[in-house]
């Protein structure tokens, strides 16, 4: 009875805090660990303080990147590559977002996109729910194929924990999992939305508004791009040292004798990456004229620093009640994960939904997975599914798309789940799932 009174206490926890938004979410669950300890008198579990250093270290790289300039190195680039290829904005919006997801670690990397997409789908005659909601799904998709995300990293840190086989998934073989299977999701989001929804021509409402010759000029508007932008020394410079330390951390996963050992043993990939991240960032502030004063201000920073809130508070709370029962759940779920593991990618996705992140969703289950003996393979196969937020339109990016389609087409329906997100959110889970079972079996972790 005590677990169900616990459960519930996360449940609520996680539930306000994220209608809360914002740190809510973290230091609700500072309100649970305090009932767990002094009401229900559980042992307090331990934070995740290696992912949290993590989280700051890449947040502490990325942001300084934006402060830099160099993040829009990065986005003209994406600009150009769709305003050259107008007709294909459908299927290669989603793609240019959840690169730029991927190199960056963050998908809040799409709003400055979307304002792009937007001009280039409505003057070319294309429906901008399209390449729109494509987009806005696919730069939260990204994130599991980042080398540098925090969702990535935690995930990696608990898998270190659990060998398969004799040896651990580590970071390389993770991301080869995880990048193609994103891809792939990424590319079927592309395909439906090339013949999603009505044609501008054929959409009586759309025809409405622009009959009004005042909605007409707000719908076309002026253009928005970075195409005109003189970019500085600094700015590209910025940029290769970020791409630069992204690589380096690649290429010290892939080989081990890379690194120094440490006891005996190559030094932890989640080490290396707290190095390479606060490198990047220092050498960025050396050799750019980057202001230190303007890197706390960026969005990316303010975004990230949420995160580790978010990511302490949750984890202590759940580790705190999963830990103080975990013979019982242990008795009580380990035949139904070995006969039925699919229902761990359906309890990731609906804790996603509740706590609207990906990081935060892979440190309340993953552990509690691996706990119960979902297979490490398992994991890693269906790792997509920590993405279950776009299934009410409340997170930022979505909320920001329906914000820039001065159109109307991207919406939120009248009963709410049926907006413009939902499909090619269960399009490229879904994909990315089964892409992903089917390269964990054929690497021989299931």
């Amino acid at each position: 009875m005590d677990i169900l009174l616990q459960v519930a206490v996360i449940l609520a926890c996680l539930f306000y805090g994220a209608r809360k938004g914002g740190v809510a979410l973290g230091l609700l669950g500072g309100l649970g660990i305090v009932v767990m300890t002094f009401v229900f008198k559980l042992p307090p579990g331990k934070p995740p303080v290696d992912v949290m250093l993590t989280i700051i270290a890449v947040v502490a790289a990325s942001s300084t990147l934006q402060a830099s300039g160099g993040l829009e190195v990065l986005l003209k680039g994406a600009e150009k590559i769709l305003r050259h290829n107008p007709k294909y904005v459908s299927i290669l919006a989603p793609f240019t977002t959840c690169l730029l997801t991927i190199l960056c670690g963050t998908g809040h990397v799409v709003y400055t996109m979307l304002p792009i997409i937007y001009d280039i789908a409505i003057k070319n005659n294309i429906r901008p729910e399209r390449p729109m909601a494509a987009s806005s799904v696919a730069s939260q998709m990204g994130i599991l194929a980042s080398p540098v995300s925090v969702a990535v990293v935690s995930l990696v840190a608990f898998l270190a924990k659990v060998p398969v086989g004799g040896h651990v998934i580590d970071f390389v073989q993770l991301l080869s999992i995880t990048i193609p299977s994103t891809l792939a999701g990424v590319l079927l989001i592309g395909v439906f939305s090339w013949f999603r929804g009505k044609d501008l021509a054929d959409d009586p409402d759309f025809q409405r508004r622009i009959a009004d010759p005042e909605q007409r000029k707000f719908i076309y508007g002026e253009s928005t791009s970075l195409m005109g932008k003189t970019l500085s020394g600094g700015q590209w410079a910025a940029m290769w040292i970020f791409i630069a330390s992204i690589a380096v951390v690649a290429v010290l996963g892939a080989v081990e004798s890379l690194r120094p050992l440490v006891g005996g043993k190559p030094m932890s990939m989640i080490l290396t990456i707290q190095m390479f991240m606060l490198l990047a960032g220092a050498l960025m502030i050396a050799f750019t004229k980057t202001d230190p004063s303007t890197i706390g201000k960026t969005d990316v920073f303010r975004a990230g620093m949420i995160a580790v809130v978010a990511v302490f508070g949750i984890a202590w709370m759940a580790d705190t009640v999963f830990e103080a029962h975990l013979p019982e759940l242990k008795a009580a779920l380990t035949d139904l994960v070995k006969t039925q593991p699919w229902t761990y990618a359906i309890a990731l996705l609906l804790v996603s939904k509740l706590v609207n992140s990906q990081a935060a969703a892979i440190v309340a289950m993953v552990p509690v997975g691996l706990a119960i003996g979902v297979s490490p393979g398992y994991i890693v196969a269906f790792a997509a599914a920590s993405y279950g937020y776009f299934i009410l339109p409340t997170y930022p990016s979505d909320l920001a798309a329906i914000q820039f389609d001065r159109s109307g087409t991207t919406k939120i329906g009248k009963f709410v789940v049926n907006h413009s997100f939902i499909i090619p959110g269960f399009i490229g889970v879904g994909t990315s799932c089964l892409i992903g079972f089917l390269l964990a079996k054929a690497a021989g972790l299931i």
